[in-house]
């Protein structure tokens, strides 16, 4: 994968090489910048990263669209895209902008139109004439291919058989050696050609000092190629007039060889009627001294390395940097440093009630409403996370797959109608169950845990996702699936399986991580864990009973022990579905 160069680059540096071979390769790239793409561009890679790309023959450069301000009336301005990367299809650029703008992931930008005739213009209009527009691009330049990275490999066939990866200097050593071999069959193949048309012309020229007798052979003979090879040419010879008086050649080797006697019988009879010795000898002579210059070049290795570098002149003449064909397109520049600023930190902050059904459906609704509201669901579905939220959060799903996905509050949809699912906004399979859906808190610590009992304190910053596949932080054992994720309060963790035996530890027993399957929180002979709690252990444990009613347990003394112990029955009046509530 090699990226295309600018051909007058290339034939300086080739000439350079071929007049100094000790050239090394930051020598050569002083000539040779970087590559030069068709479409333009501006290369942003740093000089050094370019220089161990060519000495390594393996990197990648920065490519940026090449833009501008253009100032419009009353302060206003807009941007104008004037070329783009390289194998970047213009048509899903533009898509791919215009889905920036619908999911609000650069805030900053409000349209996008294409302008292009015969030459590209795009046309990006910022939300507010005070938008900084370099903050703009850069947003743009990550989230979009506005911005690429092209990548080198330079991986050749040096010999023509084996591939290896060569650095700069390398490359253009293999490609000169390669135009040398050219030359060489080049020059050899015409020296053949030269040879053979030598023979025939001094097999026509005989022809022609004894046009009669030839015309006779060829009239009377009945092997006329034999004969012709037969003939002692350079003496007279008496004129037949019939085949009677036609006198063949004496048997033996004649001065024809047998390609000029095939070459005087393919003749037509205009042909033989043409030849001229003047012509033909001036054939002659002009070949002969082409023959000299070629043998002198093929015995010359300085002669050669001359022809090829004026070859390449001939092409620099043709395609150098003077000509339309031959100019730089892509120009180079400092990438600068631009400060990104997070999505939510461009958006205006507004309270906002977030609900998600059973079945995925989620809106967010302006406003702090009451969480115990009467909100309406499809037929078959109903409520099952409600939370108070502003548009510049950040709210965290849990899937039973054990990943964690994030949505931001603004990018929900309206509170009119029932929402839309969670599916089209993240990539949660369908097999997933909704786990837990709850605001981000930094810095927060949460235990995460699974249905075989397994789990770990895993901090709320790491639950968060970059892309709509989520990440994976809980690991999950065959058959298991993502069960609990709760805040970290407290300095002991309650645990409950589904055998209704409670295990009471410490929370220093857990370790801290950012992703892993974790440790065994209980043991079980049978069934899996219910639900888990953290708690002070001297304030002891509450729970609501079916009937509503606050029950309390002030010593857990009886359930207290070390992790991954099987515990004890859970308390009398313990709810019923393992729950703590």
């Amino acid at each position: 994968n090699i990226p295309p160069h600018n051909l007058d680059e290339l034939i300086t540096a080739c000439q350079a090489l071929i007049k100094t071979p000790a050239l090394t390769d930051d020598d050569l790239v002083a000539m040779i910048p970087g590559p030069d793409f068709p479409t333009g561009g501006v290369i942003v890679e740093p000089r050094e990263s370019i220089l161990e790309a060519y000495r390594t023959g393996r990197g990648s450069f920065r490519l940026r669209a090449k833009w501008e301000r253009e100032d419009l009336a009353r302060g206003t301005w807009q941007v104008v895209v004037s070329e783009i990367p390289y194998q970047v299809p213009k048509s899903k650029l533009i898509e791919k902008l215009a889905e920036v703008i619908q999911t609000k992931k650069v805030p900053l930008l409000a349209d996008v139109r294409d302008e292009s005739a015969d030459d590209v213009r795009i046309v990006l209009e910022p939300r507010s004439k005070n938008v900084d527009p370099e903050q703009m691009m850069g947003m743009l330049m990550r989230a979009t291919d506005l911005e690429i990275r092209f990548s080198l490999n330079m991986n050749v066939l040096i010999d023509g058989r084996t591939p290896k990866v060569c650095g700069l200097r390398e490359v253009l050593r293999a490609f000169l050696d390669h135009r040398r071999e050219v030359l060489q069959r080049r020059s050899q193949h015409r020296l053949d050609k030269i040879d053979h048309r030598l023979e025939v012309l001094e097999g026509f020229i005989i022809a022609y000092l004894n046009l009669d007798r030839v015309i006779d052979i060829i009239r009377y003979d009945e092997a006329p190629r034999d004969a012709l090879m037969r003939e002692t040419w350079g003496r007279s010879f008496p004129r037949a007039t019939s085949e009677k008086d036609y006198a063949a050649p004496a048997p033996g080797e004649g001065e024809l060889t047998e390609v000029q006697a095939e070459a005087i019988l393919n003749m037509r009879l205009r042909s033989l009627r043409r030849l001229e010795e003047l012509e033909l000898r001036k054939e002659h002579d002009a070949l002969l001294k082409e023959r000299a210059d070629l043998d002198d070049l093929l015995q010359s290795e300085a002669r050669q390395w001359k022809r090829i570098a004026e070859e390449l002149s001939k092409v620099r003449a043709q395609f150098g940097k003077d000509t339309e064909l031959g100019k730089r397109r892509s120009t180079f520049a400092e990438a600068g440093e631009v400060e990104v600023l997070a999505p939510e930190a461009m958006i205006e902050r507004e309270p906002i009630t977030v609900v998600c059904s059973r079945m995925g459906w989620i809106r967010a609704m302006k406003g702090h409403l009451a969480l115990d509201s009467e909100f309406k669901f499809k037929d078959g579905d109903e409520g099952a996370f409600a939370l108070h939220a502003e548009t510049t959060d950040k709210i965290v799903l849990f899937g039973s797959n054990g990943r964690f996905y994030t949505l931001l509050g603004a990018n929900l949809p309206g509170g009119r109608g029932m929402g839309e699912p969670v599916r089209l906004m993240v990539d949660l399979p369908q097999e997933a169950q909704i786990v837990d859906l709850f605001l981000h808190q930094p810095g927060a610590r949460m235990i995460v845990a699974s249905s075989d009992g397994d789990g770990f304190i895993a901090p709320a910053d790491e639950m968060l996702a970059q892309t709509r596949a989520g990440k994976q932080v809980l690991n999950l054992r065959d058959g298991a699936r993502a069960l609990i994720c709760k805040p970290v309060s407290g300095d002991h963790v309650a645990v409950v399986g589904e055998n209704r035996k409670m295990l009471v530890f410490a929370l220093d027993e857990l370790p801290e991580m950012a992703r892993g399957k974790g440790v065994r929180l209980q043991k079980f002979k049978d069934g899996g864990l219910s639900d888990l709690t953290t708690l002070t252990l001297t304030d002891g444990l509450s729970w609501k009973d079916p009937a509503g009613r606050t029950r309390h347990e002030g010593d857990l003394a009886e359930w207290l022990g070390k992790r991954a112990g099987t515990g004890r029955m859970a308390p009398r009046g313990f709810p019923r579905d393992n729950r703590f509530g």
